[in-house]
């Protein structure tokens, strides 16, 4: 079965000064549609650049990556956007909702891009937030709206355009905890309707809810498995230390 999303020897490399910063240091991997995946790892691990890549904001300085079997790595911008639109459907840690339209605009806004008429825009739109419960808020507007609320908003216009991909950049990082579960609930609710959803977190515990879990540290793949948190936890604190010992010798 060809995967979703593939990356094939994946580097990125940033020039700070004379100074090379390897982000991404030769990753490959594979997700395969209707998995759950969590990629985990601390602050400058690259997984927010890996994020960045499958999500087509950014391209590779070397490797391939390929995306439902086609090789996106080389795109120019306006071929990314249009990958963007139709394949991905994004949730961000702050909902990224815009405070002046509605709820039920700022779902359909995706579906504007796609150019679809406005009866259209408008049924799947309220068909996305009856999938999350919010049908009855769409005329509301953001601010009226609780946290949860305004994520489970952000769900339902990722859903809107019934992408190939769902991606969650800390999804639950501006919640509370009982919140957050709640928004877990729903993208393991999604998970079993047979959406592919890959989770971008660094909580080991928020990244143990997913069927798989990638870690990634120093820009390298150091865990790729089942979701056992004693399992991946245990890697990145083996590389913690390893690296203390590093320091001290």
């Amino acid at each position: 079965m060809t995967p979703l999303i593939e990356f094939k020897d994946i580097y990125k490399i940033y020039h700070m000064g004379d100074t090379e910063v390897h982000a991404i240091d030769g990753i490959s991997l594979a997700v395969y549609k209707g998995e759950f995946v969590a990629i985990v790892g601390q602050s400058g691990s690259g997984k927010s650049t890996c994020m960045n890549i499958i999500g087509c904001l950014d391209v590779p300085t070397s490797g391939q990556y390929f995306l439902d079997g086609k090789d996106v790595s080389q795109m120019n911008d306006d071929e990314q956007a249009e990958i963007r639109n139709k394949k991905l459907g994004f949730i961000f840690q702050q909902y990224n909702l815009i405070t002046k339209l509605t709820v039920l605009q700022n779902v359909e806004l995706p579906l504007l891009y796609a150019g679809l008429s406005e009866r259209e825009q408008e049924e799947r739109a309220l068909a996305s937030l009856e999938r999350v419960g919010l049908r009855e808020k769409a005329q509301n507007m953001p601010a009226q709206l609780s946290g949860g609320q305004q994520q489970r908003v952000s769900i339902a216009r990722a859903l809107a355009g019934d992408p190939s991909i769902i991606l969650a950049d800390e999804p639950t990082g501006a919640l509370d905890s009982r919140t957050g579960k709640e928004v877990l609930g729903f993208l393991k609710k999604l998970h079993k309707e047979g959406n592919t959803i890959v989770l971008i977190t660094h909580d080991n515990t928020i990244a143990a809810q997913a069927e798989r879990v990638i870690r990634i540290q120093d820009g390298r793949v150091v865990y790729d498995g089942d979701p056992d948190i004693t399992k991946f936890a245990t890697v990145a604190h083996a590389g913690d230390e390893e690296e203390g010992d590093a320091v001290e010798s």
